[in-house]
């Protein structure tokens, strides 16, 4: 298993904002092969910014790397970023492989 995580800094007053982008937004990971779960997160915020990941649960880092190179991941992100102003820079990806828990021994 495998878990893609992005870490979003979010400007303070705009995390609404930022939860309806992801509401309103179509993922287009359903029916994508190795697709498990998705979570958004909303982590601790400080003066400045909202931390919000992304997390992601993929059979395999190996489906989670075919989606990325798919239509379905070019779909997913043709819109991403259009409200700069709400961001404090890029997101940051991580990724996991679960090494415990889940379907694992």
């Amino acid at each position: 298993m495998f878990i893609a995580m992005n870490r979003f800094r979010i400007v303070r007053g705009q995390e609404d904002t930022f939860v309806d982008i992801w509401k309103n937004r179509d993922s287009h990971l359903q029916g994508v092969p190795g697709f498990r779960v998705f979570h958004l997160l909303r982590g601790p915020s400080t003066e400045e910014h909202t931390l919000f990941a992304s997390h992601a649960v993929w059979e395999s880092e190996q489906a989670f790397v075919n989606w990325t190179h798919s239509e379905a991941f070019r779909k997913a992100h043709a819109t991403a970023g259009g409200a700069k102003a709400i961001y404090l820079g890029p997101p940051h990806f991580e990724g996991f492989e679960v090494v415990l828990g889940g379907d694992t021994a």
